[in-house]
């Protein structure tokens, strides 16, 4: 065990059962009775046929092939009470566990991760991949996502401007780190020290063995492959390799899913493609043995209208929707709480948004009713009201 292994270990609770976590966001609203709750026989079930899974007993969508051969690894939540049916009011509940409040922006599920537990790697702590992570919110800059537009592809961040060579670089950083050492020592002043340990933190990034991990071509081109071509399949592929890396959270966003019209056409090519990044991320992972420490969470602001409106198209349903869990103490092959027979509202085993939140906190070792300091002086806890769902645990 590495030295950066044992400080990042002091950071977290010794009964934590997971060490990252994998945030596989489905923008736009994922219709639950599509992909993770099908409904046959009933008028609102749609086009989609049920099939079996690799869990005896659970069905996933026809849609999600791959995603069904994984299921041994996974557990699927069927009865999230959402709250919010706007897109922007929705996502922030979802990601942060608050509502939304003119006086606060809370942090993502991303940023109290790193808050709470010590880097494990030179690479940024909290990565998010074809999409932009909510704010940090009063916990700060260094609790701020690393953004990855396009996984696969050279990040410019990295290199060096054109006509400056690395002999240039490094005397300029010389010439500047002596110049804050005189400032300093004349007049002391914290965000100074700040911005100087930001400069330092971003040249080791840059120099980093690490950074390998954004090299895709390096993998296999069958493991490439395997994921599809698509920028959220690559994403996966890329997230992975982040995590071996030390990488605590990394978010994976795909769009699309806003399906107020034809909605089976899309969901059908939607399905095809989180079916190959979720299911080969899985199968990686679990072929590794990284699974049993990270946490992969397929999840989306709401579900979708039962009811197929006049444009073949499903509308907005906070009311009950579908997360799939997989790995980080999570247990598997099992379905927790069900929605009623058309799939509208929970039928039992109700999961509060907060206590999907208290229960991702609970598999880091991270105590979901901390309180931390705001810079305004205000306590504020970790996640709001929630509670584990402790059956979910294995």
């Amino acid at each position: 065990m590495q030295v950066r292994d044992l400080v990042a270990l002091a950071g977290a609770d010794s009964k934590a059962t997971a060490d990252h976590v994998i945030l596989l966001w489905m923008s736009g609203g994922m219709s639950h009775i599509d992909t993770f709750d099908p409904k046959p026989g009933r008028e609102t079930g749609g086009e989609f046929e049920p099939i079996e899974t690799s869990a005896p007993g659970v069905v996933v969508s026809e849609i999600l092939p791959k995603v069904a051969k994984q299921m041994k690894h996974a557990a699927i939540v069927r009865a999230i009470a959402g709250t919010q049916g706007d897109h922007g009011q929705a996502t922030y509940n979802l990601l942060t566990g608050y509502q939304t409040t003119p006086q606060l922006v809370h942090p993502s599920i991303g940023s109290v991760t790193v808050h709470e537990l010590a880097p494990k790697s030179d690479l940024p702590a909290f990565v998010s991949i074809g999409g932009r992570a909510l704010s940090a919110g009063y916990m700060g800059q260094k609790c701020e996502a690393y953004y990855i537009g396009n996984p696969g592809q050279p990040d410019p961040y990295l290199q060096l401007p054109e006509g400056i060579a690395q002999v240039r670089a490094n005397r300029r950083l010389e010439v500047l780190t002596e110049l804050n050492k005189k400032t300093a020592a004349a007049r002391p002043d914290p965000e100074l020290a700040a911005t100087d340990a930001t400069y330092r933190a971003a040249v080791k990034f840059m120099e980093s063995p690490a950074l390998q991990a954004f090299q895709l071509e390096k993998e296999k081109p069958e493991v490439r492959e395997a994921h599809g071509p698509s920028a959220f399949g690559r994403g996966c592929l890329l997230a992975r390799r982040l995590v071996e890396q030390g990488v605590r959270f990394v978010q994976v966003s795909a769009g699309g899913f806003d399906t107020h019209v034809n909605n089976f056409p899309a969901m059908r090519n939607l399905g095809a493609m989180i079916d190959a990044g979720i299911g080969s991320l899985v199968e990686d992972l679990a072929a590794s043995g990284l699974l049993k420490r990270t946490l992969v969470m397929v999840l989306s602001e709401f579900g979708r209208t039962p009811t197929i409106n006049m444009t073949a198209g499903r509308d907005h349903h906070p009311a009950v929707f579908s997360t799939f869990m997989a790995g980080g103490g999570v247990r598997s092959g099992i379905v927790l709480g069900s929605s009623d027979e058309d799939g509208r509202m929970p039928r039992d085993r109700p999961v509060r948004v907060a206590d999907l939140h208290a229960t991702v906190c609970t598999t880091l070792g991270i105590d979901p009713a901390k309180e931390v300091i705001t810079p305004l002086r205000r306590p504020m806890r970790l996640v709001d009201k929630g509670e584990p769902v402790r059956d979910l645990l294995a």
